[in-house]
């Protein structure tokens, strides 16, 4: 091995080799700790002792220069995904383009192919119609994708167990979403996502329950908190009165006074009283609307809040 071959490979930091003859991390030989890797060898730059050989090489055997010739080149292809019927594993058998050199036989024989291979099962038509409904329905809620990937997954499994059987697919993927993102922190409420996917609410409901029971989901009860930085994004407030309202809950919280409230209406009550802490406008109303439940439910969580936590007087100061 040259010098010049050498000196174009990275130096790397001193290594152990090979444990019963390397321990110290020093060349066996010369006690250097200046080693050099060069396809698959650790070998010392004073002496050239090679001190463990061997290695698994990880990085590619093939030369690209732009990202299409990176794409000809490579072998693998995406990350396995749930959110996909085959997972992201499908085959694809050529291109029709590729026929114009091909005998007739060979012809025949590929469209075959080709049709056997787009056939699928009644359940992957289920799976892959369900996914596809469940991708519209996280885009329009604007949920990331670890929701989407959770709730497939779940999907998968409850046709897998047949626990689709005599449920409708829309209230299924809306109760599956509801939980998940519920359990991920990001919750929706049950009208948002009926009303997104066009199912009565009372119907998601039944449906989410027998899910959680049947798939033995545990169902974390809704913070409060978890609403509010999607709320004051929409109402546009600052990040002053968000982390006031986050206060106010928490503080609530502690005293048992959210017990029984639901959690967008305590939410949207929170950051009301936090935006006239920092003299932002914001009414009753616009809370209301943005967390998709009645003025009057604001006005009510947000006297309940107020008294039970003594804010009156300072509301009154900053009214004013």
């Amino acid at each position: 091995m040259s010098t010049e071959t050498m000196s174009k490979e990275e130096t790397i930091e001193p290594r152990v080799g090979k444990k019963e003859e390397h321990d110290s991390g020093e060349c066996p030989e010369c006690g250097s700790e200046r080693f050099k890797q060069i396809r698959g060898e650790i070998y010392c730059l004073d002496c050239g002792t090679v001190i463990d050989e061997d290695r698994i090489d990880t990085s590619r055997e093939y030369r690209a220069f732009d990202a299409e010739g990176t794409a000809k080149k490579e072998r693998v292809g995406s990350n396995i995904t749930y959110t996909r019927a085959d997972k992201g594993m499908s085959t694809k058998i050529g291109e029709s383009s590729e026929l114009n050199n091909v005998s007739g036989q060979k012809r025949g024989q590929y469209y075959r192919m080709k049709r056997w291979d787009s056939r699928k099962s009644s359940r992957q038509d289920s799976l892959q119609k369900g996914l596809s409904i469940m991708d519209r329905l996280t885009y329009e809620l604007r949920l990331p994708d670890s929701v989407k990937e959770e709730a497939g997954r779940l999907y998968e499994k409850a046709l897998q167990e047949d626990l689709v059987k005599g449920k409708s697919r829309e209230a299924t993927i809306a109760a599956l979403i509801y939980l998940v993102a519920r359990n991920q922190e990001v919750p929706r409420t049950q009208k948002e996502i009926s009303e997104a996917i066009s199912v009565r609410e009372r119907k998601m409901n039944r449906t989410y329950r027998d899910l959680a029971r049947e798939l033995d989901l545990s169902i974390m009860p809704a913070d409060p908190r978890n609403f509010i930085p999607r709320y004051r994004s929409e109402l546009g407030l600052s990040g002053e009165a968000g982390a006031r309202a986050r206060s106010i809950v928490s503080e609530a919280r502690e005293k048992g006074i959210t017990s029984g409230r639901s959690p967008s209406s305590v939410a949207a009550a929170a950051l009301y009283i936090g935006a006239l802490l920092e003299d932002e406008g914001v009414t009753q109303k616009e809370a209301a609307e943005v967390a998709g439940i009645t003025q009057t439910t604001v006005r009510n969580t947000y006297r309940l809040l107020s008294e039970e936590l003594g804010l009156e007087e300072e509301i009154e100061e900053a009214r004013n």
